[in-house]
């Protein structure tokens, strides 16, 4: 087995985070294909083959607002934005979710397309707060648009290990949690095809211009 990155997220994140796409490939009809990977070597009949293996989300099963439960086989096939969030959240999250709206509003008709967001609060952000708080955003139901709660180490854990992204419990921030302001859009084999401040309305426009690059793959 060799292993090698494709575009380590360590070295991504550290120099910059949210152009993790460089002027190229922006500009590019295919959209890299983000975190690391391995190629393993088989041996069939003398020949050797070789099979890349990309990062993948590992496999989830939350509830969202409507009670339902959502996991890997909601999504499977289906390109998706993921984010995370609280809806007490002070800061940022109220930003992100006046970003988010614009991509539903956008693709939201779409069946291939999904938004998963995960809160990172879920002892107060039960089903019934998440379905009020989706109410409020305009969105009547989770046919595209999933609210998602949760044990919150699973919750956490698959944030920090599968999105490659900050998501924790830190009484030191503001309203007592820390995550970032990513959107990552996700795949119809579960990849991390891009990585966009949700906080900024340019990182949004890039986006949906990305987003049909990998619909129709």
């Amino acid at each position: 087995m060799k292993f090698k990155g494709i575009i380590p997220f360590s070295i991504l994140l550290a120099a910059t985070f949210w152009q993790c796409n460089s002027k190229s490939n922006v500009e590019s009809e295919v959209l890299p294909i983000l975190g690391n990977y391995h190629v393993d070597e088989i041996e069939i009949e003398g020949k050797i083959l070789k099979d890349t293996v990309y990062h993948k989300i590992a496999d989830f099963a939350f509830v969202n607002q409507d009670g339902d439960t959502v996991s890997n086989s909601y999504v499977a096939g289906k390109v998706y934005v993921a984010d995370f969030f609280f809806t007490s959240c002070p800061t940022i999250c109220p930003i992100m979710k006046k970003e988010m709206l614009r991509v539903y509003e956008t693709y939201g008709s779409n069946p291939n397309f999904k938004i998963l967001s995960h809160s990172i609060d879920p002892r107060h952000d039960t089903q019934e707060v998440l379905k009020d708080y989706s109410v409020k955003l305009g969105i009547p139901d989770a046919s595209t648009w999933n609210f998602l709660t949760g044990d919150s180490e699973k919750i956490f854990e698959i944030g920090q290990t599968s999105y490659l992204t900050t998501a924790m419990e830190d009484q030191n921030e503001a309203g007592g949690f820390l995550h970032s302001g990513a959107f990552l859009l996700i795949d119809q084999k579960g990849r991390i095809r891009g990585v966009y401040d949700g906080t900024k309305a340019d990182q949004v426009d890039r986006l949906i211009n990305d987003i049909p690059k990998i619909l129709g793959e």
